[in-house]
């Protein structure tokens, strides 16, 4: 007789918690140094408590392609991550409707779409260049922010927002901090209670809807393909004719415009930060810099020749990923590597705990690009190394986030080395997004 999923009776080793509140002082303390302990101690398959509810942490990439793939349909994103700031967008909307809003975007990050904006990412970065001054302190994580938010303005929108980047800076912050709480919280009051940190939070979100909502509108009266990804979606059709509504189109655009400049700055930032303490790996890059391209700037056509750059980047992104953990629900009940994951239980699997796995990276801890050879690729299990997520989820703009950054770092290695401030602390808060928590202080030497 089939042996029935309810009569499975392992249960997951669990590490020693409060009787009644279980691992929620240690999660919020510290989660990425809670998960990573939990890792090393207990194995692929942790079970925790936070409070009555009992949570999975799942540790070994073949369970993880379970749940992001093989299994799927059985998880849904957390409901936490629910909100007025990114709607029914794509890191959001669940099943039919999300396929629907997959397929409609789809095209706006087809290869050759995504490749014409080469050209605005380097003048970009030049422009901020023309403004460094050799042996200047600046605060790095806070340029590149800027850099990326202008950048993302103009492929987004079509607009040079270089006048606004403040203001709008200012809006993100309060927003992205709002999301960083809410993702990594377990216990956070609704957002339409009137907290004084909830009214701050939803005039942000009034102010880049009003921004949005009047680029939809000029777009849509002018009839016009600008070129840029709102172009793509206004037009973009579903198989009975129908096109996105305003709502909807907001939703995507907001989705993108939070994902296009927090994460890609962060993940610059953690680069900008480990070239500098490994000058080895630095000098390797400008040979190949200047090897490929003498004194001229990059272009995508460039790309497949600067192998080392791209390099670069994942390692950076193995050892800081931007996202350094998913959760997902469980909608049904299924079993994973043995044991029954119940129903309205969540999942945490975590990029930082499995990208720093000695089990598939040799030396786990020490950045060396030099990893990252063909031989690596093709024997690492796929969600061993995950940054940009996987399944059908896997995040739409991981080409357009890969080639923005080699190209930033390249046009920016160009011209500066950046060295660390002596003594500046590096930590990064409790949040679902990677950043320096107390910036990037870097001195700037002109090549």
């Amino acid at each position: 007789m089939a042996t029935t999923l309810v009569s499975i009776p392992r249960i997951p080793p669990e590490p020693k918690g409060h009787f009644i509140i279980g691992h929620i002082p240690e999660f919020q303390r510290d989660p990425i140094g809670f998960l990573s302990s939990c890792a090393r101690k207990y194995g692929d398959f942790v079970r925790l408590r936070f409070g009555l509810q009992p949570v999975y942490l799942i540790n070994h990439p073949d369970y993880i392609e379970e749940v992001l793939t093989n299994k799927s349909s059985h998880f849904q994103k957390p409901r936490i991550m629910q909100g007025i700031l990114l709607g029914n967008g794509l890191l959001t909307s669940e099943k039919s409707f999300w396929h629907r809003q997959r397929r409609l975007t789809q095209p706006a990050f087809h290869r050759d779409r995504i490749s014409a904006y080469g050209d605005v990412m380097v003048a970009y970065t030049k422009r901020m260049l023309a403004k460094w001054q050799d042996g200047e302190i600046y605060d790095v994580q806070q340029e590149i922010s800027h850099l990326t938010l202008s950048i993302v303005a103009k492929t987004l929108f079509d607009v040079d927002v270089a006048n606004e980047t403040e203001k709008i800076v200012d809006t993100m912050k309060v927003l992205v901090d709002s999301f960083n709480a809410r993702a990594t919280s377990l216990f956070m009051l609704p957002e339409r209670i009137p907290t004084p940190g909830n009214l701050r939070y939803l005039r942000s979100v009034q102010r880049l809807d009003k921004i949005v909502y009047s680029f939809i509108k000029q777009r849509r009266a002018s009839n016009e393909d600008a070129g840029d990804l709102l172009s793509m979606l206004l037009y973009a059709e579903s198989e009975d004719g129908s096109q996105m509504t305003d709502q909807q189109l907001r939703d995507e655009i907001m989705t993108l415009f939070i994902a296009g400049y927090e994460t890609t700055a962060n993940a610059l930032s953690w680069t900008w930060m480990l070239l500098s303490q490994h000058p080895e790996v630095e000098s390797k890059l400008i040979e190949e810099l200047q090897t490929v391209l003498g004194e001229r700037s990059p272009t995508v056509a460039d790309l497949p020749q600067l192998p080392y750059a791209e390099m670069i980047i994942s390692e950076s992104m193995r050892l800081y990923p931007p996202i350094w953990s998913i959760a997902r629900e469980v909608v049904q009940e299924c079993e994973i590597g043995g044991y029954i994951l119940p129903a309205k239980t969540t999942v945490f699997m975590s990029q930082w705990v499995m990208h720093r796995d000695p089990r598939f990276f040799d030396r786990p801890d020490v950045f060396n690009p030099d990893r990252w050879t063909e031989d690596l690729i093709k024997r690492l299990p796929t969600f061993a190394y995950f940054p940009f997520g996987g399944g059908p989820r896997v995040c739409i703009g991981k080409r357009f986030a890969i080639m923005e950054m080699v190209l930033l770092l390249v046009t920016i290695a160009q011209k500066f080395r950046l060295t660390m401030v002596p003594g500046h602390p590096i930590a990064f808060p409790p949040a679902a997004l990677l950043r320096p928590m107390y910036g990037l202080k870097m001195s700037l030497t002109k090549r």
